[in-house]
């Protein structure tokens, strides 16, 4: 094999040649027959998706249906309230996701667009799912309005990705450490082992941030190069991840029922993991993943007053977004359209009157 097989090149106007040598994983992915990756992508999804629906079904069963109605008129008005109020921290933090990604591809965008582009297209993907096409479709659709191209929002659309993952890592690498002992009760797992992965999985944000801070760095998409978000640039991702999921989980830790015994930590760290779940079987919000994952890890309550407590968050989190996503879209588009039309007959008298 010769030694140039082994090497990367790609450039985009306006950057460096960029020669770097493949990873391990784009060595063995060149290696493979075209299209075998996304094939054992999606098996292993379907894998993972048939087991908690597996296990759901076997929660589902035992389940009594007239103490899950008394359950759910058992929630306060005040829980509710709560959940409605961290729910919209949550959306008020991912539009950081988009300002920071804008601010990284060094373009302007007003903030009205930038919350219209990132809620909108966070509400329907957390519910269509496939991210990827269904976020990268109405984060397009906003921002042409703004001149931007469909690589730009290619673009922030990556390093959106990176952010949420970055503030995921992050916040189950303290929360490991953090409630390392509620969490060793839960899984049965050794105290030092929860202590010795948290501290490697923030060692690994360390790194990374180490990483990008010594020199630019770059990937790439679909043969364009992609500049990371520097050292600054990722402690804000890190906040604003951090921020976000943390403002999430306690939309549904408030829905909670008394008999669930949890410190924050520790359900955040269960609910991070509920979450990567429910991301990698590419379930739409992760249903079916995300609920599976919590009846078997929450502690304490009974099993219909904790279903409960997945459906209000469910209904409040996802749904409800999802409806007025729906309906600032409408509104948005039909404010559009009058202006034009208004616009159009305005032109249409002037030039009559002349």
């Amino acid at each position: 094999m010769r030694k140039d097989e082994d090497l990367a090149i790609s450039s985009q106007p306006g950057l460096p040649v960029i020669v770097r040598r493949k990873s391990f994983f784009e060595n063995l992915q060149s290696r493979l027959p075209h299209g075998a990756t996304h094939i054992l992508g999606a098996m292993a999804s379907l894998a993972l998706f048939g087991l908690a629906a597996y296990i759901l079904a076997g929660v589902l069963s035992n389940i009594r249906y007239g103490e899950l109605v008394d359950a759910l008129r058992a929630t306060s008005g005040t829980q509710i309230l709560a959940a409605l109020f961290f729910t919209a921290l949550s959306y008020i933090a991912l539009t950081g996701y988009d300002f920071s990604a804008l601010r990284q591809i060094r373009h302007y965008a007003p903030y009205r667009v930038t919350a219209l582009a990132s809620f909108a297209s966070y509400a329907i993907a957390f519910n269509l799912g496939f991210p990827v096409v269904t976020g990268a479709a109405v984060r397009y659709w906003i921002y042409s309005r703004v001149q931007m191209t469909a690589l730009q929002v290619a673009n922030v659309t990556v390093i959106t990705g990176v952010t949420f993952w970055l503030g995921m890592t992050t916040v189950i690498g303290f929360t490991l450490v953090r409630a390392a002992e509620q969490l060793a009760a839960l899984d049965r797992l050794p105290v030092a082992v929860h202590m010795a992965l948290g501290v490697l999985t923030l060692a690994g944000v360390a790194g990374y941030g180490a990483w990008v801070a010594l020199e630019p760095r770059h990937i790439r998409l679909r043969g364009h190069v992609l500049e990371l978000p520097g050292v600054g640039s990722t402690v804000a991702q890190l906040v604003v991840g951090a921020a976000d999921l943390c403002a999430a989980a306690a939309a549904l830790y408030v829905l909670l029922p008394q008999g669930a015994h949890l410190d924050f930590s520790a359900f955040l760290a269960v609910y991070v993991i509920a979450c990567v779940l429910g991301v990698v079987s590419h379930a739409p919000g992760g249903i079916g993943v995300f609920e599976a994952t919590m009846l078997n890890a929450l502690p304490g309550a009974s099993q219909e007053s904790t279903l409960a407590s997945l459906l209000l968050f469910r209904v409040i989190y996802y749904f409800l977004p999802f409806l007025v996503a729906l309906a600032v879209l409408g509104a948005d588009e039909g404010a559009r359209r009058w202006s034009a039309l208004r616009e159009a007959v305005a032109r249409i008298i002037e030039e009559r009157a002349s």
